[in-house]
């Protein structure tokens, strides 16, 4: 019997396995779409998408990269790199109307630290029947209010 062939790992930084959401953009080209992480590092990204990406095109990721990434807050980030490998799903013959993702390694080149939203989600109404407004949770009145004289 022969042992199984060793695999020679030649990602540097460790890979966590986060479902992320992200937006992607295409320099020079109309090309945007969004994705899903599979596993990401400080070096690179596997991600799905629907987006018509090319192998070894420059492309833009823009996410929140967690804490165990960043060595500190999660934070948003603009990524920058380059497509290395594009794993497309075997094709099947069945016309199915959802179009299967493909899957995309990139290699990341520099980041962009991007500031907070000022617009956080705690900032919007509820709209939910599920979570009902409290007293406290209602907007103060603002200072420049003038009250009302009875």
């Amino acid at each position: 019997m022969t042992p199984p062939p060793v695999g020679i790992e030649r990602r540097v930084g460790q890979r966590f396995p986060y479902l992320l959401p992200l937006s992607l953009r295409q320099p020079g080209t109309s090309v945007e779409g969004v994705g899903l992480t599979q596993d990401l590092s400080s070096r690179g990204v596997f991600f799905f998408t629907n987006a018509p990406l090319t192998e070894g095109s420059e492309i833009e990721l823009t996410l929140r990269m967690p804490s165990e990434i960043t060595l500190g807050e999660s934070m948003p980030v603009r990524c920058r790199g380059h497509i290395l490998r594009l794993v497309r799903p075997p094709s099947t013959s069945d016309c199915s109307p959802v179009e299967p993702k493909i899957g995309v390694a990139v290699r990341f080149e520099g980041y962009e630290y991007l500031p907070e939203s000022s617009e956080s989600s705690a900032t919007f109404p509820r709209v939910s029947a599920l979570h009902p407004q409290h007293d406290e949770d209602r907007p103060l009145a603002h200072s420049s209010a003038r009250p009302v004289l009875s």
